[in-house]
């Protein structure tokens, strides 16, 4: 599976949690799925030689470059081929992938800060709820539910 239909079957699953009303759930997908930001330029070979996996193509060795951000660690793990480098046939390229990086870290910043102002606004809507033996007030995620008798 590609990783964009992962992306997909999660972001279907997000919206099916928030049609059900799980908005705990949907919100602890959504941050278990926010860990890493995976950036890559690469340069077909237009030859049809470009090898494939699952049927998507994936770039020939030394014709890419590759930036892997883990959220949660601060790990920043780069990959640059030799196509890319000094005087290389792609070094031009090498401006567009940094760009591309800091887009991608503008777009995590800015969907952390929308979750956070979500978790925000759940917490309000959760302490205006009437408040008896049967409502629950916090959110519990779903490894912290007991079992239902």
């Amino acid at each position: 599976m590609h990783w964009g239909q992962v992306l997909m079957a999660v972001s279907d699953e997000f919206r099916k949690h928030l049609k059900e009303g799980k908005i705990v759930d949907a919100l602890t997908l959504a941050l278990g799925e926010a860990i890493e930001l995976e950036i890559t330029t690469w340069v077909s070979t237009g030859d049809g030689t470009t090898p494939a996996i699952g049927g998507i193509s994936q770039p020939a060795p030394g014709y890419r470059m590759k930036t892997r951000i883990n959220l949660v660690d601060g790990d920043i793990d780069n990959e640059i081929g030799s196509q890319f480098v000094s005087s290389g046939p792609y070094s031009e390229l090498r401006d567009f992938h940094l760009q591309q990086v800091q887009e991608g870290q503008d777009i995590i910043k800015n969907n952390l800060e929308s979750l956070q102002q979500m978790f925000v606004l759940l917490a309000r809507t959760l302490d205006r709820l009437p408040k008896n033996a049967n409502t629950r007030t916090t959110p519990v995620l779903p490894s912290q539910q007991s079992p239902l008798p």
